[in-house]
């Protein structure tokens, strides 16, 4: 997301430069950066490395007039957002992506400490606006939710490669198709997707369950496995690893189910919504912004399996019902979390921010 923030924020307008601690430049999503980079290589934050490259940063922003410093993650947001901020020197806007679950307790009182230094604060969602509120004790006024975008011109371009996709992963006929999409660990609830499949398949029988998404977490994947062998479902289950097909993959499919046990606001989830898909989510985080219950899809309580399987059973026995939910989702996608939507607001934001240091 921060990428496709670079990429279609007007050229005429914004010159934008990336700098980060780390960088695996071999990653596809890498390959071709929409914008210059500087790397600073980073591992403690309080070591004679940490003090040259605080000095490089400062450099950087005085030599380029940088005019807005927008960061991303705790580091960022805590050692270069403090490192960025001088008299007279750059706005400085941090991005809340999530409800705080990787923090320390030393982070939630370092965003304490430096919450008064951000000129605005964006969140992901209602939902983590609101944490933030609570947990950093933001005031509201300099806190707002600027959610992720979709470039729905994207998706459009993407082919569903229907049976052709379905035939290279060796499905059978007309067999219904579960996806979700999220890296394999713990708050992601591919375990509990695994319950939901044993409850789906005594009905469907030929049902696949699609996992798109890197093994994040080996421990827990091995109970993931140990389960689904005594479940006697591993026909049923596949985990496709990470894909640069996803897209093709959602249209695909039938059903998008996301069982996190916590969001800040899913891309997956409007992903499958642009695709056409009717959605299963749990009632975390963001989720209930994207998804109104009923009219576009269904949302449970996080572990609830048994209801998570009644309401993918109600999408498979009804496809046509199943449908009109998914067109529903395209429709909210196109009103509220495109692209050009998101620009138009960081537009605003960064306007706002660049007038009020003019005056």
């Amino acid at each position: 997301m921060l990428l496709n923030m670079i990429r279609l924020l007007p050229k005429e307008r914004f010159r934008c430069t990336l700098v980060t601690f780390k960088i695996d430049e071999t990653l596809d999503l890498f390959k071709e950066l929409p914008c210059p980079h500087l790397v600073l290589p980073l591992g403690r934050t309080y070591d004679w490395n940490a003090l040259q490259t605080a000095r490089r940063l400062r450099k950087f922003i005085r030599e380029g007039e940088v005019r807005i410093v927008h960061t991303f993650h705790e580091t960022s947001d805590l050692w270069g957002g403090l490192v960025s901020r001088m008299k007279g020197g750059p706005a400085l806007v941090s991005s809340r992506r999530d409800l705080g679950i990787l923090r320390l307790p030393k982070h939630n009182v370092a965003y304490r400490l430096m919450n008064s230094s951000f000129d605005l604060v964006l969140t992901v969602s209602e939902e983590v606006r609101r944490a933030c509120i609570r947990m950093d004790k933001i005031p509201e006024n300099k806190i707002c939710t600027l959610y992720n975008g979709i470039e729905l011109s994207r998706i459009s371009q993407v082919n569903g490669a229907g049976q052709q996709l379905r035939n290279s992963l060796k499905l059978p006929p007309h067999a219904p198709v579960i996806l979700t999409v999220g890296h394999i660990r713990h708050v992601k609830g591919i375990d509990v997707l695994v319950e939901v499949a044993a409850k789906v398949i005594p009905e469907f029988s030929n049902a696949v369950f699609l996992v798109i998404g890197r093994n994040s977490d080996p421990a827990h994947f091995l109970q993931i496995e140990a389960r689904i062998a005594q479940l006697g479902i591993s026909s049923n289950l596949r985990f496709l690893g990470e894909s640069e097909n996803v897209l093709s993959l959602l249209k695909m499919g039938d059903v998008f189910f996301l069982p996190s046990r916590s969001e800040g606001f899913s891309n997956a989830l409007i992903e499958a919504m642009a695709c056409g898909l009717p959605c299963v989510a749990t009632r975390v985080g963001g989720n209930a912004e994207a998804v109104e219950e009923g009219h576009n899809g269904y949302l449970v309580e996080s572990e609830d399996a048994t209801s998570a399987a009644d309401r993918i059973l109600r999408l498979l026995r009804d496809p046509t019902a199943a449908k009109k939910l998914g067109a529903t989702g395209r429709k909210i996608v196109e009103e509220r979390f495109s692209a050009e939507h998101m620009i138009g607001q960081l537009v605003q934001h960064y306007d706002r921010l660049l007038e009020g240091r003019r005056n």
